[in-house]
């Protein structure tokens, strides 16, 4: 064992919580996990970084798949991913659907089964469309667990929502511990204003997950919580009754206002970030089950010309001096449309990105670790014991 590892400190933590359920469970929505389970994810992430940091290894298979399905375009979700899986000792296969038999009509119920054989976890992002990815992620488990039951798989594979239309659980849990880290513990979020506001983008048909899931899951901390966007850029409403819902049971708040200024102003945390309107989103999908590539165009040039309606929407740095003493955490999930570097004018001032560079990159370094705690607590009896053993077994991750 290392002398300067301790993992006591994360397995003290972890003996006070209850999360048995998520043994051989799955991972979709923050809001279906308690509080526990939410905790012992940010625990066992701590515990699996604290390993590596001092060299220690945290494999827990010889062998075994991880397997990722990516519906959109990623590279911090598919290498956070990619490094979880390694990280716990698992080889990882990306399934390319364009490659597949998918392309030629095979059945989810086939895909899901001939994709998990050996494998240990499922990974998958489906985020595009409106009422598409939950569902997907879903009846991708309805197959591997009938498979499982009918003896075609020797184990169910775990399933990590890596995004969906709903949410984007992997990215809120790092923001999350990325703030308790940032500000000293989870005990000191209560009644800090986190701002997660819309912001210009010059491109449309951003996913709703992401503001979605931050009003899902830090409304679980008694913050106080502001959702702001212009009228029109409505998100899910029942994602909304869930915020409110959780704000009251925590003792923080959440509210809705059509003003950046608003949001920003005493802020302890903003996020502003672009996302498509809820209306229009369901429009589009609907005009791609239906084929109407010329109604697909019409709606985009319809949604280029309404975001530049409100260009004003921006991190600037007269936007950020209303914040609180003027140094607000900035977040982002990246990559960000920065005015002046990305884009002619975007989500954020080019400076205001720059000043807080080191910390996104910090925020960004927790999301691996995030889905390695998922994984390791969806396949691991005794996360407690498993711990102790890794760090009393003391095989060096490297040895030079």
């Amino acid at each position: 064992m290392s002398k300067s590892s301790n993992v006591k400190q994360f397995t003290d933590a972890l003996e006070k919580l209850d999360f048995s359920n998520m043994y051989e469970g799955d991972f979709f929505l923050t809001w279906e996990k308690t509080r526990d389970e939410l905790d012992a994810v940010f625990t066992v992430a701590d515990a699996l970084r604290h390993l590596r940091e001092h060299n220690i290894s945290a494999r827990i298979f010889d062998s075994g798949l991880g397997v990722s399905l990516f519906r959109d375009n990623s590279t911090r979700t598919r290498f956070s991913f990619a490094s979880a899986c390694n990280l716990l000792g698992l080889e990882v296969q990306d399934l390319d659907e364009g490659k597949s038999q998918i392309a030629h009509g095979e059945t989810v119920r086939e895909t899901a089964n001939m994709i998990s054989f050996m494998a240990d976890v499922i990974g998958i992002r489906d985020d595009m469309y409106i009422g598409k990815g939950h569902t997907y992620q879903k009846s991708v488990v309805e197959a591997v667990t009938e498979g499982y039951k009918d003896g075609v798989l020797e184990q169910k594979p775990t399933l990590v929502n890596l995004q969906c239309d709903i949410d984007h659980p992997t990215q809120c849990m790092a923001d999350m511990l990325h703030i308790i880290h940032e500000f000293g513990g989870v005990e000191n979020l209560k009644g800090k204003k986190l701002a997660m506001t819309w912001a210009y983008s010059p491109s449309y048909g951003k996913p709703l997950s992401v503001p979605q899931g931050v009003i899902g899951l830090f409304t679980r901390f008694g913050m106080d919580v502001v959702l702001a966007h212009p009228e029109g850029y409505e998100i899910m409403p029942e994602v909304e009754d869930i915020a409110k819902a959780n704000a009251e049971q925590s003792g923080g708040s959440f509210t809705k206002v059509n003003s950046m200024e608003e949001a920003f102003k005493d802020a302890d945390i903003v996020y502003p970030k672009s996302w498509a309107p809820f209306k229009a989103m369901e429009k589009r999908t609907q005009l791609y089950r239906d084929g109407d590539k010329a109604g697909i165009d019409q709606l985009e040039q319809e949604l280029l010309e309404q975001n530049a309606q409100h260009k004003d929407w921006t991190c600037s740095e007269k936007m950020m001096e209303l914040t609180k003493d003027g140094k607000a955490l900035y977040l982002h999930c990246l990559p960000a449309d920065i005015t002046g570097l990305s884009c002619e004018e975007g989500e954020v001032d080019n400076s205001v990105f720059d000043r807080y560079i080191v910390p996104l990159y910090k925020q960004a370094s927790f999301k691996p670790y995030i889905i390695a705690a998922m994984i390791f607590l969806s396949k691991v009896k005794d996360p407690v014991s498993a711990l102790r053993d890794l760090e009393a077994r003391g095989e060096k991750r490297k040895d030079f």
